[in-house]
């Protein structure tokens, strides 16, 4: 395990008097992280009533820990010629090779999220392998003896740790488009990350307790606090996620309050490196204020400048921009720290461990008085003249000033003046217009909405939740074509997003294209066969088409995921009764009757359960059309019954009127009285009204075709209408 400051026994150290880096408090507090659970409880409690105001104080912190802890290691590679010349590897050639990397992320976006998700996963392991090295450190520094067994013990405690939180990660899908996630079942995670956790706690257990007694529990005070931290940062939120459904947001956790608290754990062990090796080496003049100065402006200048220049010059989003420099920056500072930082170096065990102000034996004496030479030179060289290095240490604190004001006006999404304020210091920021989106959504000003949705995608038009916006903002609009056109941009990009392609269909067929609606949907179905609309869209066009066979094919899909997932807002149970009758429909049309017959009974009883008057009454007629087919008339007769009397109770006089006449039609064609069909299409034509369109036409037409055959008896059948039908419902048709 490569750690920041990983554990080898220097046997010949003498012990110490005391463990402490500078203050017992201060140690405890922040270097072994036991302010940890008051902040993570009011990162969590607090920040969604106070989101705004939380989101300002992370970003200010990041100036003042976060950046700066990264230029700590930066100072640490860099800063002697000796060093950058030992870490050559690291220091030049796997500097070259990751901006070369950042140059290919902003030409490919493609690659973004799995970089992105790279440094997310690699966070928590970072600050793992801190945590476990800085708790040895304090074991030796009290002098305490760690066997190998022990030593093994903790490090699979810590590891342990991590693996559970990295199984929280990559639990269930991602959410977010940078973070690419396994998407591994909970029943499979659940169990390992609960065996996890109490290895975690088992290990501690078994490591701490011979140390204990073979020294005390005071000597043991600093690296029980770094245990039980490891714990709140790895253990505790997986603990609580398991129990309440509580999610662990990748992002926000990584990089988050858990990269403040370890960027103040490691610059507090940093500062404390410099400072005894600027006096073992010499050098007086060395200060902390100045130092720490240092690492702000070099963390500025880590973080600020490239995305902001990126931006303007080649009008790329700054948000993806800075996403890319914070990842990549990153994964430079794991590489570079798990080579700086290992106690087998003697120099670096020497100044960690020993609290004497003596200088190293040996070489390592000769190394210090070389290494403030070669500062002196390589500082000589680059920043030659003092005024120099104030004049770009004030441009950095100045423009880390702007970016911070820029954040603070961009992220207010109650101000839409604040917004566009910040949108007019860079005007390239996709998540920025999104916002002001939202804003002028809120304002009532829909078309504007759009306008900064467009400029967004125009921007970063690689991210796909921002396409999906700015297309569903046009739909509320009621800009349809408009919405279509970018959605057959969008397929351009992303020809397999089933979404976009499920909405394109659906604009296709309200615009008239019902071709295009058909292919992009079993595009869609191609992609996610178990996506519930697009089954249920498909179907429905297919119908349409008279493609009965293909139709059925996707009515029985539509139904599995119906019963797969119960709780999907399309699969309801009323869609689901729906599509058992379309299914019993097209089975009946191919010849398939006893499929249909189970199909329309099946439609029947789930009606029946759910006391759908309207949809039992539907699937009784249409079985009694097959029934009648089959030749079945009783059968039919009391189907088409039964229906009717459904209707009378269901309130769909529409839906009525049409049961109404097509037993009129059944019972002409077995031979019934003619009264008794004419008083049907009387009900019928009455229950239509004036409303009833080409359908009350027909209806009319064939009652007054029927009229002219009973000539006098049609009004006396008029009068006598109600005992008509009630005739009419008693009918007992023989068997043919």
């Amino acid at each position: 395990m490569s750690t920041e400051t990983p554990t080898i026994s220097v046997s010949s150290a003498a012990p110490p008097r005391d463990p402490w880096i500078y203050r017992p408090w201060l140690d405890l507090l922040v270097g072994c992280g036991a302010w940890s659970a008051p902040l993570l409880a009011i990162a969590t409690w607090l920040t969604p009533s106070h989101e705004h105001g939380w989101a300002i104080g992370f970003y200010l912190s990041a100036l003042i820990f976060n950046y700066p802890h990264f230029m700590a290691t930066i100072y640490r590679a860099y800063h002697t010629r000796e060093d950058f010349e030992k870490y050559k590897f690291f220091t030049l050639h796997l500097t070259l090779l990751l901006v070369l990397t950042g140059i290919l992320l902003h030409a490919s976006y493609r690659w973004v999220p799995w970089v992105f998700t790279l440094y997310i996963c690699w966070s928590p392991w970072h600050y793992t392998g801190q945590n476990y090295g800085i708790m040895m450190m304090f074991a030796r520094r009290a002098g305490t003896q760690v066997t190998q067994a022990e030593r093994r013990w903790l490090h699979a405690a810590f590891v342990a740790s991590y693996l559970m939180l990295l199984a929280s990660f990559e639990t269930g899908g991602s959410i977010d488009p940078l973070i690419l996630s396994i998407g591994l079942s909970s029943k499979f995670t659940l169990p390992l990350r609960a065996v996890l956790g109490a290895a975690f706690a088992l290990f501690a257990f078994k490591a701490f307790r011979p140390m204990i007694r073979r020294s005390s529990l005071r000597a043991m005070a600093a690296p029980l606090t770094l245990v039980f931290t490891q714990f709140l940062w790895f253990v505790l939120p997986t603990l609580l996620e398991l129990r309440a459904a509580y999610q662990i947001p990748q992002t926000r956790y990584s990089s988050g309050v858990l990269a403040v608290l370890h960027s103040a754990q490691y610059i507090w062990i940093t500062s404390y490196y410099q400072q005894r090796e600027a006096r073992t080496a010499g050098q007086p003049a060395w200060r902390m204020i100045t130092y720490f100065l240092t690492l702000i402006a070099g963390g500025i200048a880590l973080f600020i400048p490239g995305p902001w220049l990126v931006s303007y010059i080649f009008h790329y989003d700054f948000t993806t921009s800075f996403l890319i420099f914070t990842a990549l920056v990153n994964i430079h500072h794991f590489l570079l720290d798990g080579a700086l930082w290992k106690l087998r170096d003697s120099r670096i065990a020497s100044l960690l461990i020993d609290r004497s102000d003596k200088k190293a034996a040996g070489a390592d004496a000769a190394a210090d008085s070389q290494t403030a030479g070669a500062s002196h030179r390589l500082g000589a060289r680059i920043f030659s003249a003092p005024m120099l290095r104030v004049a770009l240490a004030a441009l950095l604190f100045l423009w880390g000033g702007m970016d911070q004001i820029h954040f603070a006006l961009g992220t207010n999404e109650a101000s839409l003046a604040a917004l566009q304020r910040a949108a007019r210091m860079n005007p390239y920021d996709s998540m920025l217009e999104a916002r002001i989106a939202t804003a002028e959504t809120k304002a009532g000003r829909r078309a504007d909405a759009v306008a900064a949705l467009t400029r967004a995608v125009a921007i970063n038009p690689h991210n796909t939740a921002l396409q999906h916006a700015c297309a569903r903002a046009m739909l509320e609009e009621g800009r349809y074509a408009d919405a279509f056109e970018h959605y057959r941009k969008m397929l351009e990009m992303f020809p397999r997003d089933s979404d976009a392609l499920v909405n394109y269909g659906l604009l296709a067929a309200r615009l008239g294209h019902p071709e295009e609606a058909v292919e992009s949907w079993e595009k869609a179905v191609d992609v996610n066969p178990n996506q519930a609309n697009t089954q249920l869209y498909l179907a429905e066009a297919l119908d349409q088409n008279g493609e009965s066979a293909a139709a059925a094919r996707h009515w029985q899909a539509f139904l599995r995921l119906a019963a797969a997932h119960p709780g999907d807002s399309i699969a309801t149970t009323q869609q689901e009764i729906s599509a058992t009758i379309q299914l019993a429909d097209d089975e009946a049309r191919i010849n398939h009757a006893e499929e249909a017959l189970t199909g329309y009974l099946s439609g029947i009883a789930l009606a029946e359960r759910e006391r759908d008057a309207r949809l039992e009454s539907l699937a009784l007629a249409h079985l009694a059309d097959l029934q009648e087919k089959k030749g079945n008339a009783q059968s039919a007769a009391h189907s088409y019954q039964r229906s009717l009397a459904l209707d009378a109770t269901a309130g769909d006089p529409r839906s009525e009127a049409f049961d109404w006449f097509n037993y009129g039609q059944f019972l002409r064609r077995r031979g019934q009285p003619e009264e008794l069909a004419y008083a049907c299409f009387l009900k019928a034509e009455n229950l239509l009204g004036a409303a009833g369109g080409t359908d009350l036409k027909t209806i009319r037409t064939i009652r007054r075709d029927v009229e002219n055959r009973l000539g006098k008896k049609a009004a006396a059948a008029e009068k006598d209408l109600p005992s008509l039908l009630d005739r009419a419902l008693k009918v007992t048709p023989g068997s043919p």
